[in-house]
């Protein structure tokens, strides 16, 4: 039979190790994930490569439609945009749907942000202020932009 004062040194040792343990606490939402939203919504159209489907769906990779500005990516997904539509030269003609009323901004962000960092694009993150901020700005659309409307509205005409 062992002695107590045997174990100890053992059960000193856990106790020492268990009062410095903190545990590790985690936000009540995690931020959405742009991968896993772009998946579930983009992806049918635009594919997994992010090469999209011609003649319809232009392609995400490399395109300068993601990789420029900012507000333009967040305008097309918050209303969409119909008709005619050039993409690294090939023209496009389909429709994408608004996403405004189903993504909050953070998930809007973060959608943006995967796009422009995946597909071998490298552009820097969209920020939620960014979207809120754009959001804000064209609340009244209630219809697609087409590439002209959308050309003027960022124009300032």
């Amino acid at each position: 039979m062992k002695r107590w004062w045997t174990v100890l040194p053992f059960v000193a040792a856990m106790w020492f190790a268990v009062s410095a343990f903190e545990p590790v606490t985690r936000p009540a939402t995690q931020p959405p994930d742009g991968a896993r939203i772009y998946a579930a919504t983009c992806q049918a159209c635009h594919q997994a490569s992010g090469l999209g489907l011609a003649p319809q769906f232009p392609p995400l990779a490399g395109s300068e439609w993601v990789t420029g500005s900012e507000e333009r990516l967040v305008l097309i997904i918050l209303h969409g945009i119909v008709g005619e539509i050039e993409v690294e030269g090939e023209t496009f003609n389909g429709a994408m749907p608004t996403w405004g009323p189903t993504f909050k901004d953070e998930d809007l962000a973060a959608v943006a942000t995967y796009v422009r960092g995946a597909f071998g694009n490298k552009a820097p993150p969209i920020s939620v202020a960014t979207v809120a901020r754009v959001r804000a700005a064209h609340a009244g659309r209630k219809s697609p932009w087409t590439v002209a409307e959308l050309q003027k509205a960022l124009s300032g005409r």
